[in-house]
């Protein structure tokens, strides 16, 4: 059973926007990275409008996109707290998904929202960039990494593996066995991770010669250690895999990684990689403090193992993988004679 995880990182979100009558401002990247760095967030801020609509559209504006009684429940609800998020909204009585349609027509019609807000999939609010984030990982994923990030939907899974390319995540939506859950996690792995892969790029992208360190968010972890023989193989170390994903021979270790783990493997191969100071530091601050919001707290499988591909070079490689939600990193050190 191939289920382990896949690696490197990926993160970032999107850029605020909402109101009545202006197009969504496009001025602060860092504050679109800093506002979408959690699972929770179910609104992109391009989508924000959504929440202003509710909570400031009146009665009658309200009512001409959804039946009077819900837009009643609403404005009481508003009233005494406003909406934050839109699983807030769709507690609301009467507001089930075609109400949230109807909601997101009303929010377009009215300009609180625009084409940089791609609309409501699943109970998520996603923007044009978590569009196109979404639909390139399942595009280009891995049959090992996506089954990771989907433990609990392997028939989703294996759907959009047959079913792919994608070209929109509406689509990827309405495969068979992909729900609200499924949605979530695929949105999560395609854009929570863009500070630290933006840190794994600039890793990767110093000149390296005899000796590297690099580091990868999304790769084929069962290649890695399971199906691909090499000329020379050391014994991996292996912790937390299901015994028919460990391979033969690996030594197994009876505690998972942790966070604190995870981070002292990226943060050696950053500072060997950055050891002349090539890469600027808030580009350094910006991924390590990324890679710990996605690791705290976290538990992680995975493999240490070594290999050879010929007698003069090889690889010495650290695989983490979230044993939940399937986020996960590899570390490759590389020598060559």
């Amino acid at each position: 059973m191939r289920h382990l995880g896949s690696a490197v990182l990926a993160v970032g979100l999107l850029v605020g926007c909402g109101g009545t009558d202006v197009e969504p401002s496009l001025e602060s990247v860092e504050r679109a990275q800093s506002a979408l760095t959690s699972t929770d967030v179910d609104v992109a801020p391009e989508c924000q409008g959504l929440i202003t609509f509710v909570n400031t559209g009146s009665y009658a504006t309200l009512d001409a996109y959804l039946p009077s009684d819900v837009v009643t429940r609403l404005v009481n609800q508003r009233a005494t707290a406003p909406f934050a998020t839109l699983a807030q909204v769709s507690a609301v009585q009467g507001m089930g998904p075609a109400r949230l349609e109807q909601l997101e027509g009303g929010a377009r019609a009215q300009s609180y929202i625009h084409a940089s807000c791609v609309g409501v999939m699943d109970e998520l609010a996603i923007s044009a960039d978590d569009d196109a984030a979404i639909v390139a990982l399942v595009n280009t994923v891995s049959d090992s990494e996506l089954h990771d990030i989907l433990p609990d939907a392997w028939n989703g899974a294996s759907n959009l593996l047959g079913l792919r390319p994608f070209t929109s995540t509406q689509a990827i939506s309405d495969a068979a066995g992909i729900g609200t859950v499924s949605l979530r996690n695929l949105r999560n792995a395609a854009t929570l991770s863009r500070p630290l892969e933006a840190l794994i790029a600039a890793v990767d992208a110093v000149p390296q010669y005899d000796f590297s360190k690099t580091l990868a968010r999304h790769f084929d972890w069962w290649a890695i250690v399971v199906a691909n023989p090499h000329y020379r193989e050391g014994t991996p170390t292996c912790f937390g895999l299901e015994p028919t994903s460990t391979p033969y021979g690996a030594t197994v270790r009876p505690n998972l990684a942790d966070a604190a783990e995870v981070r002292a493997k990226v943060l050696d191969a950053v500072t060997f990689a950055n050891r002349n100071n090539a890469i600027p530091s808030s580009v350094v601050s910006a991924g390590l403090a990324n890679l710990d919001m996605l690791t705290a707290g976290r538990s992680f499988k995975g493999c240490y193992t070594s290999y050879q591909d010929d007698p003069w070079s090889g690889h010495q490689v650290a695989i983490f993988v979230d044993t939940v939600n399937g986020f996960s990193v590899m570390t490759d050190f590389y020598w060559s004679e």
